[in-house]
């Protein structure tokens, strides 16, 4: 990515820099912590007094702060407008958005996972161009925070740079991103054989047993490419649900293709196993 802000277009403020990072945990956390407690619960009034250098230097604790504050039972589309609220009247937003198109790749990581861990959705077509960043560690804080954004645009840009992306690290990503309609379309009509690998091996992370049966019948279809069916047998056995152990021994016992057949077979005895476990 190269320099250019990222933001509505109106900021003219230069991208920020990672302030070196303190040892343990800041009094800074510990203030996200009372403000963001105090926004969720409704306060329309509440600012973090806070600067970005700051956040970004404790980034781990901070982010830890966003994700579990919006991963409490009972945390719903409210709680996140409020969190979202909060960062914009702090005049945080467009900061930590700016940050993603910094010089120094520390500082263009910890703001890909800052947007992340406090949902900013206007960040995902930023964070989607550090899916092709020079280095290794923006990539993966970029797959990391698009997973943890959700939601179409999200899954888009993840699907747009699956090239790039470790197949198992796609379809970790593509498991916690995408919405039950976002995986029936991707299923339906993959890009390619590389998003269709991808997105059956989510409906397994997922243990989405609502996919059993779609997922036999990949298995089964010799019309899919063979790596395809392969990952269906794999994702069958993740989810472990007796329904599919049937089709997937008539596979094993039959099916003409030995990657298949051995795949098949696995995942028969892995459910199996699981299925006794239970």
């Amino acid at each position: 990515m190269d320099s250019q802000l990222r933001s509505n277009g109106s900021n003219t403020r230069p991208a920020i820099q990672t302030a070196s990072r303190p040892a343990g945990r800041s009094r800074v956390a510990g203030r996200v912590e009372r403000v963001v407690n105090t926004a969720l619960a409704g306060e329309k009034a509440a600012v973090l007094n806070a600067t970005t250098v700051e956040l970004l230097a404790d980034e781990d604790a901070v982010a830890e702060i966003l994700e579990g504050a919006l991963d409490r039972p009972g945390i719903g589309v409210m709680a996140h407008w409020n969190l979202h609220e909060l960062f914009r009247r702090s005049g945080l937003q467009e900061e930590l958005i700016n940050s993603l198109a910094s010089p120094d790749p520390a500082t263009r990581a910890a703001a890909a996972r800052l947007c992340g861990a406090a949902r900013l959705t206007e960040s995902v077509i930023w964070i989607g161009d550090l899916l092709a960043d020079s280095n290794a560690k923006v990539r993966d804080s970029a797959v990391r925070a698009l997973a943890r954004l959700g939601g179409r645009r999200a899954v888009d840009a993840l699907m747009a740079g699956a090239d790039r992306i470790p197949l198992h690290r796609l379809a970790i990503a593509l498991s916690r991103a995408a919405s039950d309609v976002d995986i029936e379309a991707l299923m339906r009509s993959p890009a390619s054989e590389r998003a269709a690998v991808a997105t059956v091996l989510a409906c397994g992370l997922r243990c989405d047993v609502l996919r059993v049966s779609p997922l036999l019948g990949i298995a089964h279809d010799r019309r899919w490419p063979k790596q395809v069916r392969v990952a269906a047998c794999k994702a069958l056995a993740t989810i472990a649900d007796r329904s599919a152990a049937d089709g997937l021994k008539r596979l094993a016992d039959g099916d003409p293709d030995a990657q298949v057949k051995h795949a098949a077979d696995r995942a028969h005895r892995r459910l199996l196993k699981r299925s006794v476990a239970r």
